[in-house]
């Protein structure tokens, strides 16, 4: 008898002596299975004529997916919420943080956010907000910084530094 079955024996033993008979083994399914669902983020729409936080599924939790995700909102129909995004399309961002020097103290660091966007037509205080709120759940973005291109002319127009909190 091996060693691992003697000691079966003995775990048998052991139980029918506590008075617990022991039984087959039974199968119950399939090994338990993680399932992860896609990452699922909010952005900023409007609702009767206000910011509300919506669910949107998106490739990643990145900025950049946000802000997509956002402006796609802007080709769909919603409902009873509503964009001021409508006609303007998300070009890209770009962060101002610099890389840490090799002897400054490694602090949290924040930065300033810059938002390319392109469109014509009028990008309204609540547009901004949007795009602004919707950045900055990233709590590292401190601030973010809107760049309007036209789609037919080479010029831009900087919409400013803004705060999420500047609009509540």
């Amino acid at each position: 008898m091996s060693r691992r079955h003697a000691l079966a024996a003995v775990a048998l033993l052991l139980t029918a002596a506590c008075g617990i008979s022991p039984t087959d083994v039974i199968d119950r399914g399939g090994p338990p299975v993680v399932r992860v669902p896609p990452p699922s983020k909010t952005i900023y729409l409007l609702k009767d004529g206000e910011l509300t936080l919506e669910p949107a599924d998106v490739d990643s939790d990145s900025v950049s997916s946000l802000l997509t995700a956002l402006f796609d909102a802007s080709t769909q129909p919603l409902g009873d919420r509503d964009t001021a995004l409508r006609g303007f399309v998300f070009e890209g961002i770009e962060d101002s943080l610099n890389p840490v020097q090799r002897d400054e103290v490694k602090l949290p660091r924040t930065s300033t956010l810059t938002v390319f966007i392109k469109g014509e037509g009028t990008l309204t205080e609540l547009g901004k907000a949007q795009i602004v709120c919707t950045a900055q759940q990233d709590t590292t973005v401190e601030e973010v910084k809107i760049i309007r291109q036209y789609v037919d002319r080479p010029s831009t127009t900087t919409e400013g530094r803004r705060t999420c909190g500047e609009f509540k």
